[in-house]
């Protein structure tokens, strides 16, 4: 039976594979990026403007000279099509896909958010690729798409936040929605259904939708999803065999190392660890804590040998996740950063 298909829009079926399972760039996946709203050259572009788009579109790696991004009229579009620019060539002086994602975080991250999180949804499209699991897919989205968290009877859940703003502006009528709010005709209430054993294989027909619900309350399907994406994520791109289990406290006085998996998280778990009071109001801003621990000890520093890793994940004061997965690659313990 063929595993299901997902994530389409992901632009990893673009991408070129070897057989250790690394990603390489290709001409489409480039071009791919050039039909993008943000460099797609609108009717009162100017002449230098789409002579370079189209020029890319038939050579992708063709290099971008300042002459070129000079004659751009538009400021504003000068300087997406420079940032788009030295993108391109990041992503191309690199052997891999892993390998330019990595080498963002050796020093100051250079590029928006969007790309980021572009590469992160193509590497999870791969590293996840065989799955049978929705839950999995469905919790890998956290990695690369804001989460907005709602409490409700004591559950944890979790819903992209993009698309409760698309419905909570069109009423799920796109375009004629908006002309509808804007007309003052009521909207109804933003509901999207909660991922379950009974209708999770409806995930795949809709997994580019993101309109499914993630509970991550402890014990449940969606955090053990999670746990098993952040090791399949770590493996991947480090080679480093872990398992990770939710717990729902620290209670260890041999706590060695953390890694928070957003900024909340992080500033919350700095502040406990070196004995700060955490008021009740932020400590409840705490969604999930983990256990991570290395299968080879002999990858980790000398001094934190079999004491394991705690990982947290928060919301912020608008009540979002924005998980940085950036964080398990640059942040673990591992003797070779040392």
């Amino acid at each position: 039976m063929t595993a299901p298909d997902f994530w389409r829009t992901s632009g990893w079926k673009l991408l070129a594979r070897d057989d250790a399972g690394r990603h390489h760039i290709t001409d489409a996946f480039l071009a791919a990026w050039l039909h993008r709203p943000e460099l797609v050259p609108p009717e009162d572009a100017c002449p230098a403007e789409r002579a370079l788009h189209r020029a890319l579109l038939e050579q992708p790696r063709r290099p971008v000279t300042p002459v070129a991004l000079v004659a751009i009229r538009d400021p504003d579009a000068r300087e997406n099509w420079e940032v788009f620019a030295a993108f391109r060539d990041h992503l191309l002086a690199h052997p891999t896909l892993e390998d330019a994602y990595l080498a963002l975080f050796l020093g100051e991250v250079r590029f928006p958010a969007l790309f980021l999180d572009q590469i992160v949804h193509a590497l999870l499209r791969g590293i996840l690729d065989g799955t049978e699991d929705p839950f999995r897919v469905r919790a890998a989205e956290c990695l690369f798409r804001e989460q907005r968290v709602t409490i409700r009877e004591g559950a944890v859940l979790l819903a992209d936040a993009e698309t409760i703003e698309f419905h909570a502006r069109t009423g799920g009528f796109g375009g004629l929605g908006a002309l509808l709010r804007e007309a003052g005709a009521p909207m109804r209430a933003v509901e999207l259904d909660v991922l379950t054993a009974e209708n999770a294989q409806g995930y795949w027909a809709r997994s580019d939708r993101f309109d499914t619900v993630l509970d991550l309350t402890f014990g449940r399907e969606g955090l053990d999803a999670l746990c098993r994406v952040l090791e399949a994520w770590i493996g991947h791109m480090l080679g480093v065999a872990t398992r990770i289990q939710p717990v729902q406290r620290i209670r260890d006085e041999r706590w060695s190392w953390h890694v928070g998996l957003d900024a909340e998280a992080t500033a919350i778990l700095n502040d406990l660890w070196e004995g700060r009071e955490v008021e009740e109001d932020r400590l409840s801003q705490l969604l999930a804590l983990f256990r991570l621990e290395f299968r080879d000890p002999s990858v980790v520093l000398p001094a934190l040998r079999g004491k394991p890793v705690y990982l947290a994940l928060a919301r912020d004061a608008r009540g979002r996740v924005r998980l940085k997965p950036q964080n398990l690659l640059v942040n673990l313990p591992l003797a070779e950063a040392g």
